[in-house]
């Protein structure tokens, strides 16, 4: 890849957080980063993928706001080009329970610099990770902690610092715990407030001890299940499935589709279609 396009690729400050909770994830274990890493992919790929590795924890990894800070690529481009990550094992987007026994979803999308083939991706998507590899990243923070950072951008008059999100960290955690939502958990924090907020840490803290939500019942106990319980979405087509069955991030419809068995083509694109619908259908379902 030519040094312009590695230097396009940059991020820029403007780059939006996704909600506390989602975003783009790193894998550890990774390389060090150096220039002209991605030249085993072709220059929209490479450029789009250094691009992706300089963004931070949590930033907004869909494909509408990648585009609008991509001016050189249309949404259908960079969605082409996520595709191609995954094939390059580069890329993995994830469905996350948001809490033991609960229904609702999450959205991760893990980013690995080096690119994984799909047997390191099925031990990490199941919690087996080495532990010299775990040991090289430092832990992610808690969702409880992405809450309170998100503070701030929600209203300036309430931007914490690292440490007082770290101080603040087990009371948003309590919050969360009774059933409140980030969403709630922000709004009642964020409420309301004076003109100006001389001590934001006080406040916060303030706040999160004399609006303390009553504790929620407790739930009957839910069977254990596998070590992590996440589904892998379809790179292609965002049908969900277990990570086995979805080894290379392209559900068996979408990796027929791409080996270059043109016999197939019509076949996999009306099981496509397919998959589609009854995904559209199930989460129409999960929305009401």
């Amino acid at each position: 890849m030519a040094s312009e396009d590695f230097n396009a690729a940059l991020p820029t400050s403007a780059h939006p957080l996704a909600k506390p909770g989602y975003g783009k994830r790193n894998v550890p274990g990774q390389a060090v980063r150096r220039k002209g890493e991605f030249e085993h992919l072709p220059v929209r790929e490479a450029s789009i993928a250094a691009y992706l590795d300089r963004l931070p924890e949590g930033a907004a990894m869909d494909v509408k706001t990648l585009a609008k800070h991509l001016p050189r690529y249309g949404q259908q481009a960079v969605a082409s080009a996520l595709v191609a990550l995954t094939r390059a094992g580069h890329l993995r987007r994830l469905r996350v329970p948001l809490g033991e026994g609960l229904t609702q979803w999450v959205f991760h999308t893990y980013f690995s610099r080096t690119a994984r083939d799909r047997d390191w991706w099925l031990r990490f998507l199941s919690g087996d990770v080495p532990p010299e590899e775990a040991a090289a990243v430092p832990a992610a923070r808690s969702e409880a902690y992405g809450v309170l950072a998100q503070l701030g951008v929600t209203d300036g008059r309430l931007l914490l610092s690292a440490a007082e999100c770290a101080a603040l960290e087990e009371l948003a955690a309590q919050w969360l715990a009774r059933g409140i939502t980030p969403a709630q958990l922000l709004r009642a924090v964020s409420a309301g407030l004076p003109d100006q907020v001389h001590s934001p840490g006080a406040f916060v803290r303030r706040r999160l001890r004399d609006k303390m939500p009553p504790s929620m019942p407790v739930r009957a106990a839910v069977p254990e299940a596998s070590r992590r319980q996440v589904l892998v979405e379809c790179a292609e087509c965002g049908a969900p499935g277990l990570p086995e069955l979805l080894p290379d991030g392209l559900c068996k419809g979408c990796r027929g589709g791409g080996d270059g068995d043109a016999s197939g083509g019509a076949g996999a694109a009306v099981a496509a279609e397919d998959v589609r619908r009854r995904v559209a259908a199930l989460r129409g379902a999960l929305h009401h």
